[in-house]
C-alpha cells in the first residue's frame, strides 16, 4: 500500500489564543495541513462552544472549526498559566491570537516583545478594527462589523438592509489570515525571519467592497436589489409556470444574443437598442426582466431548464439548506467528537492523488495523541 504523503505543515506548532469563529476558522485550516495546533482554552471554554447544541448536544460552530486541534486549560491570569503560555511559545512557529487588541500586551506577551525574544516566530493577530485609530478598543462581532462597513446596506431587498446568512466577516478574516500566515512560512523558509501580522476584520470587509465602493464614489450608489446583480441585466430570478425559480445570468451581449433566439424565441430583441448592451439592459432592467418573465411564465420547470441548457446559459435553483443537504455534488467529511462522529461539508480544495484525513474535535481540555499529551505535560512542569 502507498505510504501516506508527508502534509505540508507537519512538524510546525501553532498556538492558538482564540475563540469562536475568525481566529478557530484559520487554525483548523493549518491543523487540516498537518500543523500541531494547540488550543488555549480559558477554564470555562471558548464561549463558541455553547453557541448551539445540534451536534449532538455539541455547537455546530465548534465542531466545525476545531477539528484536528488539541485543547488545553490555561488560565491566562495566574503567573503559572503564564508561565505555560512563555513554555509552549518558546517551542512554537506561529501564534494565532483573537484577544482584545492590547490584552496580550498586557499578559507579557506584547508581539514585539515575542519577536524580540523569539526571532522565527510568526504572530497573527486579529482583531475588530485594527491596533489603533477610533474604534480600536471597540468590541467587534460578525454582525456589527456587516453593518459598520456597509456591507449590510447592499444586502438583501429594497426595504432594509440585511444580514449575510452566514457569518462572512470572520470567515473571511479567518481566511485572510490563513493565507498571510503561509505567506510568512514561505518566507522565513528564505530569510529565517517570522513576521508580526495584524488583520482586522474591518479591513477585509473594505477590501471585499471594493466594487460597490468605486461604484459609489463615482456616483453610482449601489442598491439593494435582492436576487439580482447591480451591473448586469439579465441577471436574477425568474418564475416558471409552475411555481419553479430559477436564477439565470447572461454576463456578455453574445450570450444575450443567443438567448434571445434560442430561450425567447425573440432574435429581435437582441439588435432593440433598449437591449443590445449590457448598460443598455441595466438602464432598462424593469424592461428587461418582463421579456424574460414572460418567457419562463410559459414553461415548466424541465421545459425551462432544458431550454436554458442548450441555450448555454447559466442557471441555478433557489435552494434551501434541505436541498444542500442531498445535493449530488456535496462533498463531506466525518470528523469525531466527544459525543460521536459529525458530518459535514468538507473542505474545498481537493490535492489529487491524496487522501486527506481530519482529526477529532477535542473535548475541553482535551490532546490527540499520546505524545501530544506528554509534551503538553512537559510544558506545565
Amino acid at each position: 500500500m502507498e505510504n501516506a504523503r508527508r502534509l505540508p505543515l507537519e512538524g510546525v506548532t501553532v498556538v492558538a489564543i482564540e475563540q469562536a469563529v475568525a481566529a478557530p476558522f484559520c487554525s483548523a485550516r493549518l491543523a487540516d495541513a498537518g500543523a500541531h495546533v494547540i488550543k488555549i482554552e480559558r477554564p470555562e471554554g471558548d464561549f463558541a462552544r455553547g453557541y448551539d447544541d445540534v451536534c449532538a448536544g455539541q455547537s455546530s460552530y465548534f465542531v466545525w472549526l476545531n477539528r484536528g486541534k488539541d485543547s488545553l486549560i490555561v488560565d491566562l491570569a495566574s503567573a503559572e498559566g503564564k508561565e505555560t503560555l512563555a513554555g509552549l511559545l518558546a517551542g512554537a512557529d506561529v501564534v494565532v491570537q483573537n484577544l482584545k487588541p492590547g490584552a496580550l500586551d498586557r499578559l507579557g506577551f506584547a508581539p514585539e516583545k515575542l519577536r524580540e525574544c523569539h526571532p522565527r516566530l510568526i504572530i497573527c493577530s486579529i482583531s475588530g478594527y485594527g491596533e489603533d485609530g477610533p474604534l480600536a478598543n471597540r468590541k467587534a462581532y460578525d454582525l456589527l462589523v456587516q453593518a459598520e462597513s456597509g456591507l449590510s446596506s447592499i444586502t438583501g431587498g429594497p426595504e432594509s438592509p440585511a444580514r449575510v446568512g452566514i457569518s462572512v466577516v470572520d470567515i473571511a478574516t479567518g481566511a485572510t489570515a490563513y493565507s498571510a500566515i503561509l505567506e510568512a512560512l514561505l518566507a522565513r523558509q528564505t530569510t529565517g525571519e517570522g513576521a508580526d501580522i495584524r488583520v482586522s476584520m474591518f479591513d477585509v470587509m473594505a477590501d471585499w467592497l471594493t466594487v460597490p465602493l468605486l461604484h459609489q464614489e463615482a456616483g453610482k450608489a449601489p442598491r439593494r436589489i435582492g436576487l439580482a446583480h447591480p451591473s448586469i441585466a439579465p441577471y436574477g430570478v425568474f418564475r416558471t409556470k409552475d411555481g419553479t425559480d430559477i436564477l439565470i445570468s447572461i454576463q456578455s451581449d453574445r450570450e444575450w444574443t443567443k438567448f434571445c433566439a434560442e430561450f425567447l424565441e425573440q432574435p429581435e430583441k437582441a439588435k432593440d437598442p433598449r437591449f443590445a448592451t449590457n448598460v443598455a439592459r441595466v438602464a432598462n432592467r424593469a424592461a428587461t426582466d418582463e421579456v424574460v418573465g414572460s418567457a419562463f411564465a410559459l414553461l415548466g420547470e424541465e421545459a425551462a431548464k432544458d431550454l436554458l441548457t442548450r441555450a448555454d446559459v447559466a442557471f441555478a435553483m433557489v435552494n434551501d439548506m434541505a436541498a444542500l443537504s442531498a445535493h449530488p455534488h456535496l462533498r463531506r467529511i466525518t470528523v469525531e467528537t466527544t459525543a460521536g462522529p459529525v458530518s459535514y461539508p468538507a473542505p474545498a480544495p481537493i490535492f489529487m492523488g491524496e487522501q486527506r484525513s481530519y482529526g477529532a474535535v477535542p473535548g475541553l481540555g482535551q490532546q490527540r495523541a499520546p505524545e501530544r499529551d506528554s509534551e503538553l505535560s512537559r510544558v506545565r512542569s
